[in-house]
């Protein structure tokens, strides 16, 4: 990726939307580099889709909480497999520190954030885990 994929993909985080004669305009290039450029980060699976970002308070029986995970030995292939298998995790991260991994949870009740958290914890290879609500976005 050069400068100009790394600002085309910037503008397209921004407004996912934005059309492409906007963007070409933006990035001062021609509308076939943009679409040729779009194509080709599609192709090699740089950008995986686009998608709709929905402000926290549309959608207010959401429970979301996130999910720090301590992974047993070498086991975290086998984990991050199982974890990307369960309906409840939203997005899984590789990070370090005390935990190996951080799951992003989603659910439509407590009960079924209860129902997600307990077959997490029955997945082979998992140490500890420790989960957070979350509660407000502030930015």
């Amino acid at each position: 990726m050069d400068e100009l994929d790394q600002n085309l993909i910037g503008l397209l985080r921004q407004n996912a939307r934005m059309n492409v004669a906007d963007l070409a305009y933006k990035l001062k290039v021609s509308r076939g580099t943009v679409t040729n450029r779009i194509r080709k980060l599609e192709d090699s699976q740089v950008i995986l889709g686009f998608t709709v970002k929905l402000r926290p308070e549309s959608e207010p029986d959401r429970i979301r909480a996130w999910m720090e995970v301590l992974v047993e030995g070498n086991q975290t292939r086998l984990v991050i497999a199982s974890l990307l298998g369960e309906p409840g995790v939203a997005a899984l991260h590789d990070t370090n520190g005390r935990w190996d991994l951080l799951a992003e949870l989603e659910a439509t009740s407590m009960a079924e954030l209860s129902q997600i958290l307990e077959r997490i914890r029955l997945i082979k290879g998992i140490r500890s885990t420790e989960t957070n609500i979350h509660l407000a976005t502030y930015r």
